[in-house]
């Protein structure tokens, strides 16, 4: 089972998955992968952390600056999204009874090895739950189903994406 969540910015995507992953936990499943959270200073967004979700580890995804690799005025920390987020992707597609991947998005393939860890994730038969930036998500389309989020239909998608994976889990 593949489920892509996306929408608009701050629709509520990681909150999605964040609920999805403290219930699944609930049931003793064990989860993996990672999520990512916007940095605020001063009310505007000035970045991104990464964090793994079995380990705690956290690193920064993207900030605001001057470097390379760029997507719009942030700077890519590849070596954060290669130690925390494709290290979580790798041990979960191990030891994970749950796969979630938050995001998949343009600065997430500015790496070689989370494009290859995301093959590597949907080409396995671990479940995965996985937030797509909209602007990727008809390329996923195709791999499972996509849910486009909106601030009416959080909750109700909340519990179907709930729904199918307590009876593809076999809960």
């Amino acid at each position: 089972m593949r489920l892509f969540v996306t929408g608009l910015p701050r629709v509520g995507k990681t909150t999605l998955v964040l609920k999805v992953a403290e219930e699944m936990q609930g049931l003793g499943l064990k989860i993996g992968g990672f999520t990512t959270q916007e940095v605020r200073e001063k009310g505007r967004r000035v970045g991104f952390k990464i964090k793994a979700l079995d380990t705690g580890e956290e690193g920064i995804l993207a900030w605001v600056g001057s470097g390379y690799p760029r997507v719009g005025k942030y700077v890519v920390n590849l070596e954060d999204l290669t130690h925390v987020g494709v290290s979580a992707i790798r041990r979960a597609l191990k030891n994970a009874d749950l796969i979630i991947i938050d995001e998949i998005g343009a600065m997430e393939y500015k790496s070689r090895e989370f494009a290859e860890a995301v093959e590597e994730v949907i080409k396995s038969k671990k479940p995965l739950l996985a937030t797509v930036h909209r602007r990727y998500a008809g390329r996923f389309k195709n791999f499972g189903t996509l849910y486009t989020l909106t601030s009416n239909n959080r909750e109700t998608i909340r519990c179907e994406i709930i729904k199918n994976l307590k009876t593809v889990l076999k809960f």
